[in-house]
């Protein structure tokens, strides 16, 4: 088993719907952040991509210069999901209780989930999941930094250091073995953490897993 079952509690264990029952028009993470992951995905997508954006939000990190033939918006808030320009459609689910995504197998060139991995906790049905809408050769990036709600978070994401964050992304990959080798990058802040909230200079830690199916 991936995760014990303590693992996958959070401290707020109502429904994840109604925690996200009320648009949040913030961004969770900082601008250097958000360019970096930008310009990841401007170098891994191609134009004419068919992309899934999995636990989005109102908010794109997409580049605005390349061209996808579709983009696919899934989250929890429908307003935040009708907010996001990039979207060639979205649906509203909650993975935690369905994880069964409502595409036929090898659909998508890409899927794209951004600091919303550690509210996941069946990550192994997710990742089988990404891996089964993934058309051969197709590319799923996972990215994160060090904030989250922590109240909504799974327990073995809350205890974990942000090194063995990385690993646990990793371990969700290989829980799927047709996945490649994930490729890990990594740009840590220079800050102490208690200087980041209060908006020191440094920035957020870029955190990036990647894999394709193979």
């Amino acid at each position: 088993m991936l995760l014990r079952p303590n693992q996958r509690l959070k401290l707020d264990d109502t429904n994840d719907k109604l925690f996200y029952e009320y648009p949040r028009f913030v961004t969770h993470v900082d601008e250097g952040f958000i360019q970096q992951l930008t310009d990841l995905y401007r170098d891994r997508l191609q134009p004419n991509m068919r992309i899934l954006d999995m636990m989005s939000s109102w908010v794109s990190h997409l580049p605005e210069e390349v061209e996808f033939s579709h983009v696919e918006g899934h989250g929890l808030n429908a307003e935040e999901l009708a907010r996001n320009p990039r979207l060639s459609h979205y649906f509203v689910q909650n993975i935690n209780e369905n994880p069964q995504l409502p595409f036929p197998d090898q659909d998508f060139d890409a899927v794209l989930n951004c600091v919303s991995v550690q509210y996941i906790q069946y990550p192994e049905a997710v990742f089988s999941e990404i891996y089964r809408i993934l058309k051969p050769g197709g590319i799923a990036i996972i990215s994160f930094s060090n904030r989250m709600f922590y109240q909504k978070a799974i327990q073995a994401w809350r205890d974990a250091s942000e090194e063995s964050r990385v690993e646990l992304v990793k371990h969700y990959f290989a829980s799927v073995p047709e996945f490649t080798t994930p490729e890990i990058i990594v740009h840590k802040s220079t800050v102490p953490n208690f200087l980041q909230w209060l908006g020191a200079g440094g920035g957020d830690p870029f955190y990036a897993v990647i894999a394709s199916r193979s």
